[in-house]
């Protein structure tokens, strides 16, 4: 988290704010300007609690409120909006007894703070999130700290309920770190293939995977998208972003791969970099990538060019591009988009 505030509205709760201050550095500590004492450290505030605790929730990553947990509640109640926007919200009573875990515990990191928190004050942290009393997986977190994406949350609560209600969960693993958990729960049973969960009565699935499934199976699972595909391009220095952007869905499409899971674009280092490469990269908010030719010429693609060898001095661009960089290998072989594009896929081993 890059911005925590805490929010302390008692004089206890000031000296609390002064200590947290001390174990965390860049942390903001406000209080009302009644209990000033010309301490710098924290920032006195004038306007009502109210409405201070609605510039914090608005501006924050998270804050840790210094009183009791119904009038953090009374305060915040009307603000809230999800869970993917919300702020974490902490609670720390006025003795340093309990830290609370209230808002955003899981994809707002509101549970781990709450731990490291109690950890380094001495007090006992309170959790109620299901899967964490559980200790089962947390569902809308898998894979989150190798910035792997859920294809479409509406599934989550769902599938969350059966994990935490410990119903046979099956895994598909195809792409991705596999270090993504320790010890899976008994309930959970992992498969080699697609065909093999299907044919499992699992009652909800768990899918890591670059590719799309459209039937019915993805109604009971929560689909992940690790960045596992790199995307080599081939082409010239006037190739617009939106040809490149047409024919990347095209390929998509075709070879019936997300999106999400796209973790680079790559090409041959020119002269000057193509301005419809850096407008696609940044459109789509994916990294781009140059490969010198001299790299380019010593990889073994299966469809070299004469003809890309006389302009380039390489026989590959788009294939040899997508293999040096991913370290993997080609999944979609050279599609071409005359006049002035190619575009070839590998995919990223773990």
């Amino acid at each position: 988290m890059e911005k925590i505030s805490v929010l302390a509205i008692t004089k206890n709760g000031v000296n609390i704010g002064r200590n947290l201050k001390e174990l965390f550095p860049s942390w903001n500590i406000f209080a009302p300007e009644k209990f000033s004492n010309g301490d710098n450290i924290i920032t006195w505030y004038s306007e009502p609690t109210s409405e201070k605790i609605v510039e914090l929730f608005k501006n924050n990553d998270a804050i840790v409120c210094l009183f009791s947990l119904g009038a953090v509640i009374r305060l915040i109640a009307k603000h809230l909006k999800d869970k993917k926007t919300d702020p974490a919200v902490i609670v720390i009573d006025d003795k340093t007894n309990f830290v609370i875990s209230v808002l955003s515990g899981h994809i707002g990191g509101a549970n781990e703070l709450t731990q490291e928190i109690a950890e380094k004050i001495g007090a006992l942290p309170v959790i109620t999130t299901a899967a964490d009393v559980n200790k089962t997986i947390a569902v809308d977190l898998v894979g989150r700290e190798f910035n792997w994406k859920i294809d479409d949350d509406s599934t989550v609560t769902k599938i969350s309920a059966h994990m935490v209600n410990a119903e046979s969960i099956g895994v598909l693993q195809e792409v991705g770190n596999k270090k993504w958990y320790k010890e899976l729960p008994k309930n959970v049973t992992v498969y080699d293939s697609l065909e093999d969960l299907k044919k499992s009565k699992s009652k909800a699935h768990l899918i890591i995977s670059d590719k799309i499934i459209n039937d019915d199976l993805a109604k009971e699972s929560v689909i992940y998208r690790p960045p596992s595909l790199v995307i080599g391009i081939g082409l010239h220095w006037d190739t617009s972003k939106e040809t490149i952007k047409e024919g990347i869905e095209h390929c998509l499409k075709k070879f019936k791969l997300s999106s999400k899971s796209i973790a680079k674009l790559v090409s041959i280092k020119k002269p000057e970099d193509v301005q419809g490469l850096i407008n696609i990269g940044k459109e789509m908010g994916i990294p781009v990538e140059y490969v010198n030719r001299e790299d380019l010429a010593e990889i073994t693609a299966p469809n070299p060019s004469d003809t890309v060898k006389a302009f380039e001095g390489t026989a590959s661009v788009s294939e040899a591009a997508a293999i040096k960089i991913s370290g993997g290998e080609l999944i979609v072989e050279k599609q071409k988009f005359p006049p002035n594009l190619t575009i070839a896929i590998a995919r990223i081993v773990n």
